[in-house]
């Protein structure tokens, strides 16, 4: 079975002031090569997931980086032989990945990158506490070995639950991780305006660690979630539709979930 259909999840924050201008023609473009999808924009950037064609999600990228706003995004790849959406949505946000604090703008304070290669020594080291940015049914999938669960329904949570957490109280060392690597983005700047001295995020998330580092050198464990009809991808991003949804996973999904990226 021929993997025909390309996803590629991105992101860029970046000052959009036209963002409600972009929504129709971005949606007519994609509609008219029949890529479906999640978007969101917003006056920081841009968000989403798109599946379709691979020649027409590769004019997508390339649309994209026409915008000198937009140039050099971030985007991770993945393939499938069905489409994985349903159908195409642009949104208007207030933000692109919904944290709900004022004054966290990525573009000018973030934790420090590290990438893929050098993740399993930091989160190896027992002075660094690890956390897991993502919400309970998604670490319920699987998680990077020591990591906490901030146990939340929403981002929004986050703050409150980092304020609350007893292993963070003497403000450590911390490394931080998500799905595609946007919620990071946002987290560990707000670490940094709260007194957290020393923090680290992995760079392209999940998916660029499972994409990059072979399996036996691991140390991730299970399945990652994705906000689509995949489910959740194993540790070769290969789909896996559902075989085995945790049960604190069960209550969003079914066959009418509406994914939303914010």
């Amino acid at each position: 079975m021929s993997n025909q259909y390309l996803i590629a999840a991105l992101y860029k924050f970046a000052p959009l002031e036209n963002f409600e201008e972009m929504r129709d023609p971005l949606k007519k473009f994609c509609v008219d090569r029949d890529i479906r999808g999640s978007m969101l924009l917003a006056s920081e950037g841009i968000n989403g997931t798109v599946c379709g064609p691979e020649y027409a999600v590769r004019e997508l990228l390339a649309h994209l980086n026409s915008d000198p706003r937009l140039a050099g995004f971030d985007h991770k790849e993945a393939r499938s032989h069905r489409h994985v959406f349903k159908r195409m949505k642009v949104r208007l946000k207030q933000e692109i990945v919904r944290l709900a604090v004022d004054g966290i703008d990525p573009n000018k304070e973030v934790g420090t990158y590290v990438k893929p290669q050098d993740w399993n020594e930091l989160i190896s080291d027992p002075d660094v506490v690890v956390i897991d940015t993502r919400n309970d049914y998604e670490f319920a999938f699987g998680t990077f070995e020591r990591a906490l669960n901030p146990e939340t329904q929403s981002f929004r949570e986050f703050p409150d639950w980092v304020h609350n957490a007893i292993e963070l109280e003497e403000k450590p060392k911390v490394a931080m991780f998500c799905t595609g690597g946007i919620r990071c983005e946002k987290a560990t700047g707000w670490m940094l305006q709260n007194g957290f001295d020393e923090v680290y995020h992995l760079e392209g998330g999940i998916l660029k660690y499972l994409e990059e580092i072979p399996e036996d050198k691991s140390l991730w464990k299970g399945e990652c979630f994705v906000f689509d009809d995949r489910v959740s991808v194993d540790h070769k991003l290969q789909p896996c539709w559902g075989k085995w949804i945790p049960e604190e996973a069960r209550h969003i999904i079914n066959e009418d979930t509406d994914y939303d990226h914010s």
